[in-house]
């Protein structure tokens, strides 16, 4: 939690210091209405007092509630807007870390969790601050200086008051010592609870599809009984100190009442007046201790959940990023849209195998360089190193003749048109998708409508309601796989980069579509550099090199011509997708 505070900035560690004298000046008054109590008992009390002299100290008590009120409102306000702009501080500052790590980083957390640390735990935060705060600074003070107001009033009042005081420290630290590992649980399973809801709409078709509406049910009721019986618990525990704080405080006061009567009939009559006021201020001094201390219960029933959100928003935030951004942002050398890997070697981190081994190729400017193999060979690995999702074990990734890692991260995207392997689509509309990001800036409505027409897009796009301002629902629900596919490649053509990246991005596609818009884009980037995966040969066939991969390693390189006739790997995937004519053509399905 402390490491959190420290993100405070000056404004918000004034609001703090405002805050923390007004408080003060609340106690003050607070602990100022017993002695103008005192007064008026005595004057009840003396024979001849006036009832000018007892409304007098009536009315200085009821300013002091007024202006403990009011300063009461402040200090709310106060820490309202603190915690408000604090949390979102931190709601920033943890988004953008999320945005820096890289793949192998955001793997060691799952989505769900993610989520649930930018929301749930950011809202626990919040609260602590909100309410929290002010609680912490009141409690100690006034408990503080309540017990210097009654110090060496009497012993025997002082003896019951310390013992009400260790009863209640005693169940305080029993609560927390029961309690605080179960909010680490509490957490977990929101994880978990959010894990499954996602799952179960992500899934939603195939869930359907197979009738297993009640096994996702079941699945969800089972974790969201472990939340609602953990947080029973919780609550239970807690229940408990509400009724223990009202019995000692109440105690308290009938055992000092008993005492005071004891003492006062044992006393001189001179005394009596004098003791029956002390008794008077003493037990209002004695609750204003032991309502220090619901206060402090009360924050540490605020406390442990923060702090176990604290830890959990710390862990994120502390995660070392492995990806390093680089300095460079120009070119050293003349080389323009390049890609050279030189002996690269890949395995994921604390993995013993690797994923790559030893790849060699270079793909200059204009070239098509295609990859292909069976199902987990590295393929989208191997691209997915040139810009920088990871960063290789061993070699070097060079574009345009320098290592990836000197690049300036955002100068080095910038020369990169990347298309996914499952087409991403944003919450927006059409011409919002195609101009995401940098592409939007300066890039007018014409220039993307040619980048969807080379991708064989405008077919469909035409055809909608509001043509390129309709709306494309997140994650692209509301059009079909080949219609994200096709704009997902859009939105790399307006990038107007040097080098392109496609990761299986025409599988979607059917073969008339798959070759008319290869057709487009080889016309259109003939400048630029491809690099494509794919698992179909009429998509790469044409491709200037291409590298067949197997378990990681490079067991062909050359054209589609030679690598019928030298890799063994290669003819047999042909073989299985076309027909020995086609191939002899040079012509796909």
């Amino acid at each position: 939690m402390l490491k959190l505070i420290r993100n405070f900035d000056k404004r918000e560690w004034l609001y703090v210091f405002i805050v923390l004298i007004f408080i003060v000046l609340q106690v003050w008054l607070d602990l100022k209405m017993p002695d103008y109590m005192s007064k008026i008992t005595v004057l009840v009390q003396t024979e001849g007092s006036s009832m000018s002299d007892i409304l007098i100290n009536g009315g200085y008590m009821m300013l002091c509630a007024f202006g403990s009120l009011v300063f009461s409102i402040i200090v709310g306000y106060i820490v309202a807007n603190l915690s408000a702009r604090f949390s979102k501080k931190i709601r920033k500052k943890l988004f953008n870390k999320v945005e820096e790590l890289s793949l192998s980083e955001i793997k060691m957390f799952s989505t769900s969790s993610l989520i649930t640390r930018t929301t749930n735990d950011i809202t626990q935060i919040e609260m602590f601050i909100g309410m929290g705060l002010q609680l912490l600074i009141k409690a100690p003070i006034t408990a503080v200086w309540a017990v210097t107001k009654i110090l060496n009033k009497n012993f025997e009042w002082s003896v019951i008051t310390a013992v009400a005081v260790v009863v209640l420290l005693a169940v305080i630290g029993c609560l927390i010592a029961i309690v605080l590992p179960k909010f680490k649980i509490v957490q977990k399973l929101i994880d978990k609870l959010n894990g499954v809801t996602r799952e179960n709409l992500n899934g939603i078709r195939v869930v359907r599809a197979f009738n297993a509406e009640e096994y996702q049910e079941n699945k969800f009721e089972g974790v969201n009984e472990k939340l609602t019986n953990q947080q029973l618990f919780n609550q239970k525990a807690f229940a408990v100190m509400s009724p223990v704080m009202y019995l000692v405080m109440n105690t308290l006061t009938l055992a000092i009442y008993f005492v005071g009567a004891h003492l006062i009939k044992e006393a001189m009559l001179v005394e009596k007046l004098q003791l029956f006021g002390d008794m008077i201020v003493f037990s209002s001094y004695a609750i204003q201790v032991i309502m220090s201390f619901l206060m402090l219960a009360m924050i540490f029933m605020i406390l442990p959940r923060a702090q176990v959100s604290a830890s959990r928003i710390n862990e994120v935030l502390d995660t070392e990023v492995s990806i390093k951004n680089g300095t460079l942002k120009e070119n050293k050398t003349d080389e323009v849209g390049t890609v050279e890997f030189r002996n690269v070697s890949f395995k994921y981190p604390d993995a013993e195998n690797y994923i790559l081994k030893d790849i060699s190729f270079k793909a200059n400017k204009g070239d098509t360089v295609a990859f292909i193999g069976s199902t987990g060979s590295g393929k989208s690995t191997l691209i997915n190193l040139v810009p920088r999702f990871y960063d290789v074990t061993d070699g070097e990734v060079l574009v345009d003749g320098v290592n990836v890692k000197e690049y300036d991260l955002e100068f080095l995207y910038n020369k990169l048109g990347y298309i996914p392997q499952k087409a991403v689509m944003f919450n927006g509309t059409v011409s919002y998708n195609v101009s995401y990001g940098d592409n939007g800036k300066n890039k007018d409505l014409k220039l993307i409508k040619n980048a969807v027409k080379i991708a064989q897009a405008s077919e469909f796009v035409e055809k909608m309601d509001d043509k390129y301002d309709s709306h494309i629902a997140q994650g692209g629900t509301n059009i079909s796989g080949g219609q994200k596919q096709r704009l997902a490649i859009a939105r790399a053509i307006a990038r107007e980069p040097e080098i392109y990246i496609f990761d299986d991005s025409f599988s979607a596609l059917d073969y008339k579509t798959d070759y008319n818009l290869r057709k487009e884009l080889k016309k259109y980037t003939k400048d630029a550099t491809c690099l494509i995966v794919a698992q179909r040969i009429g998509t790469i066939m044409h491709a200037d090199k291409i590298l067949v991969l197997d378990n990681g390693k490079c067991v062909g390189m050359g054209t589609h011509e030679e690598l019928l006739k030298n890799c063994s790997v290669y003819k047999q995937i042909a073989l299985s997708q076309l027909s020995k004519e086609e191939l002899n053509n040079g012509k796909s399905r």
